[in-house]
Parts: structure tokens; C-alpha cells; sequence
């Protein structure tokens, strides 16, 4: 089976409390909202202490046009995705010996948050030296479930060829669809929740031998994959696109539909491997908010303690749509599960749909 090697993350350079960011958006939006002192609740109550972000406090309070906030994504989208990759190829807290760039076979670049043709990843080949017969899969439009999925296809690139290495490569800017004019309560919501951030994954195939390589002594490998989608369900998430840019469409009642939605969703999946909800020991689950890891633990019976790891990426970084994922699954890695203990990777986003990776740590041989 395939298996994921390294993962490392790369935080944007503006970093922000949670204070902070309720302070510029009471300052906005303040005539615009007369329970003001109320909707502000939610700064303080999502559990995200900080945030990290590509573009300095000051940018928030400007106009800003569609073309100018695109520019601004590739520039920053290339910089960004650039330091995460030389990150996960020397990352010695998973790799004794760093992964040259030329071993390479395919990079699948995930983003839902800027647009750009030559695509990010294209632009970032220009950079380092990969070979110039890299396979390229840029995967766009979902959002948060975009780690989970690119991870899903990474290890069906390496089903079919088992010798390859690839790259799952997660950029997000989601600060730049910031609309000072929207005055939805779903904008005003989803301003105390996103943030920025990218992260990188490397999954090899069955026939690659990196024993002597890694520094971990058992790796998540990955047994399967299922991607799900609720029928008629597209209001629930994603973006309204328009001439000044991405708006957000973020649904109240998504915790709500996780509860009634996802637990018969993930038992067909872990029957299909004659694995039991209460088999998972490690929940590598997309934080989407408070609300949403309170709602998957409803779902699958889970207590606080499955969902640690997503809560303290959540509270320290935000939610960076699909990167998050990356990052609670560096968490885990890090944490050094047992030989022989089960994972489930689960994120979910627009669409209605549900990407789900199944995990099992195993000593490398």
C-alpha cells in the first residue's frame, strides 16, 4: 500500500490574534451590524486563538479589484508553495536523507482560492529543479475537503504506479477574497474562521525503498479512499463569484448536517475494510470549526480527546480550508502512533461531499 513519508507545512508571514482580527472587523463593519456587540461573540467563542496571513493587517481596511487580489495570489500562492516543498523533501524530523527533487513523478497542486493558467505549480517547477517530465494535476473548487482528496488521488497515482513518488502540494489564501461590502452575516461569520496557510505531502508508492531514508519508525499507510456527495446540496458551501471576487457561501447549518449525514457515510466505508467506527484510534479530521469537530464527535461517538489535534491547529492557526487537514495529519505523524493502530483522514467541502483517507501505521521493513 501506499504510504505518506513526510509532511511539512509553511505559515504565511502575518500573523494575527484573534483579538486583533475582531477589532478591524468591528471597526468595518461596524454600520452595518446594530447587534455589533453580539455577532463579535463568535471571535471569542470558535476557539481559534491566532491566525496566520500573506497580506499585512492594514490590507483588510482597502479597496481592492478582482485583478489585484488574483495577482496578489499567484505572487504570494508561488512563494509560499516554493518553501513548502524544500520543507517536506528535507524534513528531518521524517527524513534522514533529503528526497531529491528530480524523483519526483507528479505533483497534485490543490487550491480553491485564486485562480492561474500556468498553474501554481508550473510556476514553482521554474523554481526549483525538478525534472521537466513531472506529471502536473492541478485539482480546483474543494475547499476544504482539498488535502483529504489530494492525498485520496496521490495514493491512487501510486496504486497504479507502484515505484513513483508524488507530491500533494495545498495552497490556500483565503484572506484575499475578504469583501469589506458584504454584509451577510455568512461573510461576517466566516472572517472570524478562515485564514491562510499551505502545506506540503509526500506519498510514495509500494516499491520505493526509503527504509534507510526516514527517521520515523512506523509510517500511516493508506488502505483507501472514498469521496462522498450529498445530492443537491450546493448552497450549503463554496463561492458566489463576482466582479469584485470570491464571496463566501457557508451555510449555518453544516454541524447539523454532519450529525444526520456522515456517521452512515463513514461506516460503509470502514465496513468495506471490516473496520469498526471504535477501531479508529487517531481522527485525522479537517477543522472546520468549534461547531464542526463538536459535530463529528456527535456523529461518530467520539470523545474531545480523537479530536485534540485538529482543536489545537484550529486554535493556533485557524481554519485554512484544505491545508488544515495537512496540518493536524503533520501533528499526528509527529505523535508516533503504534505499529497496527488505525487512522481516519476526513475532511469535508463544497459540493455537499465528504473525502475520507483510511490510515494504518506500520513498522518500515
Amino acid at each position: 500500500m501506499p504510504a505518506i513519508a513526510s509532511v511539512a507545512k509553511q505559515c504565511p508571514p502575518y500573523h494575527m490574534t484573534q483579538k486583533e482580527t475582531e477589532e478591524i472587523i468591528r471597526d468595518i463593519f461596524y454600520e452595518s451590524f446594530p447587534d455589533m456587540d453580539r455577532l463579535l461573540r463568535v471571535f471569542g467563542n470558535g476557539g481559534i486563538q491566532s491566525r496566520q496571513f500573506a497580506v499585512p493587517k492594514q490590507w483588510f481596511t482597502q479597496e481592492h479589484s478582482f485583478k489585484d487580489r488574483n495577482d496578489l495570489y499567484i505572487k504570494e500562492a508561488t512563494n509560499l508553495a516554493t518553501e513548502a516543498v524544500k520543507s517536506c523533501l528535507s524534513n528531518e524530523q521524517f527524513l534522514k536523507v533529503p528526497t531529491d527533487y528530480e524523483d519526483i513523478d507528479a505533483i497534485i497542486f490543490i487550491s480553491s482560492s485564486g485562480i492561474a493558467t500556468p498553474t501554481i505549480e508550473a510556476r514553482m517547477m521554474n523554481r526549483l529543479p525538478f525534472s521537466t517530465q513531472t506529471k502536473r494535476i492541478p485539482i480546483w473548487g474543494l475547499g476544504c475537503a482539498g488535502g483529504a482528496a489530494g492525498i485520496s488521488r496521490a495514493y491512487e497515482y501510486c496504486l497504479a504506479y507502484p515505484d513513483a513518488k508524488v507530491l500533494v502540494v495545498s495552497v490556500e489564501l483565503s484572506s484575499l477574497s475578504f469583501q469589506r461590502h458584504d454584509d451577510r452575516k455568512s461573510n461576517f461569520v466566516g472572517t472570524s474562521l478562515f485564514s491562510d496557510g499551505v502545506a506540503c505531502a509526500l506519498v510514495i508508492g509500494d516499491e520505493v525503498k526509503m527504509t534507510e531514508d526516514l527517521n520515523q519508525r512506523s509510517l500511516p499507510f493508506i488502505l483507501g479512499t472514498r469521496s462522498v456527495l450529498m445530492r443537491n446540496a450546493e448552497d450549503v458551501m463554496g463561492w458566489d463569484i463576482q466582479n469584485d471576487g470570491f464571496h463566501v457561501i457557508f451555510s449555518r447549518d453544516i454541524p447539523s448536517i454532519i450529525r444526520d449525514w456522515l456517521k452512515p457515510n463513514v461506516e460503509a466505508f470502514l465496513h468495506e475494510y471490516g473496520i469498526d467506527i471504535g477501531d479508529i484510534s487517531r481522527l485525522v479530521a479537517h477543522p472546520g470549526g468549534k461547531k464542526v469537530l463538536k459535530a463529528y464527535e456527535d456523529a461518530l461517538g467520539y470523545d474531545e480527546s480523537m479530536t485534540a489535534n485538529a482543536r489545537e491547529v484550529l486554535a493556533q492557526h485557524g481554519n485554512m480550508s484544505s491545508p488544515t487537514v495537512l496540518y493536524v495529519l503533520q501533528k499526528t505523524m509527529l505523535g508516533a502512533p503504534n505499529h497496527g493502530e488505525y487512522g481516519l483522514m476526513m475532511a469535508l467541502g463544497p459540493g455537499f461531499s465528504a473525502e475520507c483517507v483510511l490510515l494504518e501505521w506500520r513498522q518500515v521493513s
